[in-house]
Formats: structure tokens, sequence, C-alpha cells
């Protein structure tokens, strides 16, 4: 017999069984992040190639915008405050990797002063620098690059955009 709310503890154990076996979405969180001349902002990591924006993976239960400024704080150094959402990505499996949830946030603007002073201050990246959007697009993979082109168009029309692996779901 399955127990009923009337139950709570039976209820909680029931509702919990089913929480165990249901799919689990890796979640990655990055930002859009210029310096005052509009360059963009981007890292490249140490365990994997290629450039990439700046973030990271999410960890059990945690939010997406406190994983993005987490990331930012323990690998650059950087106490930013998100200014929204820009982009939720779905991303199928590919390689060894189940499917993830990619999203990007609106960091907004380093001054001057914050620009100077940022670098890397872990392990996980070799470099972190600004380059103009169209340089950005040539240092991106595919994916990446799509993403990218549909953070700076929702920035623009201030509406965030929802994607499937890069490709705007409709």
């Amino acid at each position: 017999m399955r127990p009923t709310p009337a139950d709570p503890e039976a209820w909680n154990a029931y509702l919990a069984e089913g929480n165990a076996t249901q799919a689990r979405k890796r979640v990655a969180a990055d930002v859009l992040l210029r310096d005052g001349a509009g360059r963009v902002l981007l890292v490249n990591p140490t365990y994997k190639p290629g450039w990439d924006l700046p973030g990271g993976m999410a960890e059990a239960n945690e939010a997406p915008e406190a994983a993005v400024t987490r990331e930012l704080g323990e690998e650059l150094g950087l106490d930013i405050t998100l200014r929204g959402l820009l982009v939720v990505d779905w991303v199928p499996p590919h390689g060894p990797w189940d499917d993830h949830i990619a999203f990007i946030f609106d960091a907004g603007t380093l001054d001057a002063r914050q620009t100077r002073e940022m670098r890397p201050r872990d392990d996980e990246l070799s470099e972190a620098v600004f380059v103009p959007l169209n340089e950005a697009r040539e240092l991106l993979e595919e994916r990446l690059r799509n993403r990218l082109d549909a953070a700076v168009q929702s920035l623009e029309r201030r509406t965030p955009t929802y994607l499937h692996d890069g490709q705007p779901a409709w």
C-alpha cells in the first residue's frame, strides 16, 4: 500500500525513495564579464584544452548563481554581483559526459582597478584575459561561441535565451 501525506514519516520515506531514483543533471554556470573597453573576459583552463568563459560546475545542491560567484572568487579573486540571467543551454550527452544544463549570467563590467588586479588564483587556470568580442568568438569552440553569441544578444534584448546545444530551442 502506498503511503499518504496523512503519515508524514512514511510519506517522506516514499518520496525520498523516488528522489533517489530520479535523474540528476550536472550544472555549469558561467558569466559574461567585460572591462571598461567592452572586451570579454576569457579564461584558459589547465584541465582541458581551449579557452572558456569564467565560471565552473555547481557542487551538490548548489544554486547556479552561487556556483558561479564562488568559482570567480576562488579562481580569479573576484567578488561580483550578478545582474541577471542571459542564457540557459541544455547540452546533450557528448563523449563520456551525460547531458547537463549550462547557465550564463551577466556579471557587468569591471572597473579599471579590478581589471588590473584580476589574475588566476589557483592551478585550474593558466590565463585570464580580456579580448574583443570578435577575438573571443575565434578562440572559443563552436558550442561556447554559440552560447556567447546568445548571451550578447540576450544582453542587448534584455531577455534570457533558452538553447539546445548552443542553438535556439524555438
